[in-house]
């Protein structure tokens, strides 16, 4: 699948709009991912305006270029959802891959930002969205027209890091 060797972290968007139907196919396509236990506890909230846009941007100090998306998707976990409550991040991290290699199918392109990985960005994405207690923010992914940027092929195989049968 070309997407896979293609796909690159797109920081600079053109000002154009995502079409409504590729919203909804990068939804699809993260809700279409692997889910221990089928549990799916994944949440979304879909960013489009600017103003939010900018707010959202500045949650993260490497989350700036989500001010010039055309949609970021805060990607959350529903811990009511959770019937093995260790797998979360494996689930949503399998969504957030779909969307992104959806993003690249779609002609867009798309970064994803961390937001588990910080306490004080999850925090501050909490309060942002006055999410509940039982709602886990996840990552960041900002979506749109490339501006400059490409994504393309770069080799990153290393036969060095393939063990065969032992260490």
């Amino acid at each position: 699948m070309k997407e896979i060797f293609t796909r690159r972290s797109i920081r600079k968007f053109k000002d154009q709009m995502v079409e409504p139907e590729k919203i909804d196919r990068l939804l699809r396509a993260a809700m279409q991912a692997p889910s221990a236990n089928n549990q799916q506890p994944w949440e979304f909230i879909v960013i489009k305006e600017k103003e939010m846009l900018e707010q959202v941007s500045q949650t993260s100090p490497y989350a700036k270029p989500a001010a010039d998306s055309a949609v970021t998707f805060i990607i959350l976990a529903n811990e009511k959802e959770l019937r093995i409550p260790t797998a979360w991040e494996q689930d949503l991290s399998s969504a957030a891959q779909n969307m992104l290699l959806e993003a690249v199918h779609l002609g867009l392109g798309g970064v994803w930002f961390g937001v588990a990985t910080a306490d004080t960005v999850a925090e501050n994405v909490k309060n942002l969205f006055q999410l509940p207690d039982y709602i886990r923010p996840f990552a960041m992914i900002s979506v749109g027209y490339p501006d400059g940027q490409k994504n393309e092929f770069v080799d990153r195989y290393q036969v060095d890091k393939v063990h065969y049968d032992k260490w």
